[in-house]
């Protein structure tokens, strides 16, 4: 097993490879990049001062050849595309993730400021997510075709097909903006600092609880039903007839047999949530004016903000590929069968 993991660890370079690369040759080939941007900040500028003229196909009004040379070495388009691409892996691996275009600071720093604000709305939505899911699944596998299983099951259904953005909507109408017992947005406070340590911990949790609400609204239906329909055909299964009919209790064949079979499915996607941990839902911070990391990476993809986007993609891609990894790690704990040579 340990050579297994080591190969899947060796293999993480050249797939972040391929995918940086795909993504940084795109950067340089869509229109509206930050150098047409600037010529048309130029250009309103220049109209608005009452020069007369022209398009993009006349940029000689707004800038001069020799601008324009800077601009390009400024954003670093004055090289080939490929030759570009490995001066910027060579900066990551140096730890410079380049500097943002729109915030002119080290995109490194911009990260680490919304990092933990994803962290900690992609763990609490994980840990939610499994802890109530996973025995609500047993329940309704347990409880097939009883008011338990068909009331639980209206209610997920509900959930499932309201969109997250859409409930968040609704909770700021109704819980923040009509009643007031939740804030209207953003992730604290504006006295934060000058509260005590409980204070602060009352104050993040008090804004939390309605984007959590929207985040985990999709994600009950999945992991619920994913649980219960696995171990209702795992307790259909030969084995577990005949571990009934030797004499084990039902209980014990449910949470001794059944129940670390069943898990299998969900171990195999649980690596892959770890994406939740950063990238979450663009809309639903924006509704709720969190300044997260799925809305960074939304804006700067809007704004062209190519060093934050390659940044936030390098970032994703680690975790996701790591996420993999785990989910390998998981399956081969739950499932005795499962053999990595």
């Amino acid at each position: 097993m340990r050579s297994y993991f080591l190969r899947r660890l060796l293999l993480i370079p050249p797939t972040i490879f391929g995918i940086t690369i795909i993504v940084f040759l795109i950067t340089r080939i869509v229109p509206g990049g930050p150098i047409e941007r600037a010529i048309m900040e130029m250009q309103s500028v220049s109209v608005s001062a009452g020069v007369t003229g022209g398009s993009l196909g006349n940029q000689s009004q707004a800038l001069s050849e020799e601008q324009l040379e800077q601009l390009k070495e400024y954003y670093g388009f004055d090289k080939p595309a490929i030759i570009s691409y490995f001066h910027w892996v060579g900066n990551v691996l140096r730890g410079d993730l380049g500097n943002s275009y729109r915030y002119n600071e080290p995109v490194w720093n911009i990260i680490r400021e919304r990092f933990p604000i994803s962290i900690f709305f992609g763990i609490w939505t994980l840990i939610i997510t499994y802890t109530i899911c996973i025995p609500l699944g047993i329940l309704k596998a347990i409880k097939h075709r009883t008011f338990v299983d068909n009331a639980s099951s209206i209610l997920i259904f509900t959930g499932y097909a309201i969109p997250g953005y859409v409930l968040g909507a609704l909770l700021v109408v109704f819980f923040a903006a009509r009643l007031e017992w939740f804030p209207m947005g953003g992730f604290t406070s504006i006295y934060f600092d000058d509260l005590g340590f409980w204070e602060k911990v009352k104050d993040i949790f008090w804004h939390a609880v309605l984007p959590l609400c929207s985040y985990l609204i999709g994600s009950f239906a999945l992991v619920t039903l994913l649980m219960k329909n696995h171990l209702m055909d795992n307790l259909a299964a030969d084995y577990i007839r005949t571990a009934v009919a030797k004499g084990v209790p039902f209980r014990k064949a449910v949470t001794g047999h059944a129940l670390r079979n069943s898990l299998i499915p969900i171990a195999t996607t649980f690596g892959q949530n770890i994406i939740l941990l950063v990238g979450g839902s663009f809309l639903i911070e924006t509704i709720f004016d969190i300044n997260g990391f799925g809305l960074l990476g939304f804006t700067a993809i809007l704004d062209r903000d190519y060093p934050i986007v390659m940044g936030v993609l390098l970032l994703s891609s680690i975790l996701l590929l790591l996420g993999n990894i785990i989910s390998d790690f998981l399956v081969a704990m739950i499932d005795p069968r499962v053999r990595f040579n």
